[in-house]
């Protein structure tokens, strides 16, 4: 499984938003690649993800794709981030 968390530059909110995702698959003992991109590589870098992660900003920018899109409203927060991701991936 392919989870790819996108924000504007692809360097501070998308890798703080991987780590955390990261973290949360291992306490639900599932495995994924986690990939943190700018929102100008999402076609090419997404093109094979199941999931994208990112925030409200950028859902229109993102288009069509066959990934769910997932907007996480606090990146900090595992909590919402472990709920999200359950509910995608179970």
């Amino acid at each position: 499984m392919k989870i790819v968390t996108i924000c504007g530059a692809g360097i501070g909110s998308s890798g703080i938003l991987k780590v955390n995702a990261e973290r949360v698959l291992r306490k639900l003992d599932l495995e994924a690649t986690v990939v943190a991109a700018d929102i100008s590589t999402v076609k090419d870098v997404a093109s094979d993800a199941q999931v994208i992660l990112t925030s409200q900003e950028f859902v229109d920018a993102i288009g069509s794709t066959f990934a769910d899109v997932i907007v996480i409203q606090n990146y900090f927060d595992t909590e919402e981030l472990t709920a999200k991701l359950r509910s995608a991936l179970e």
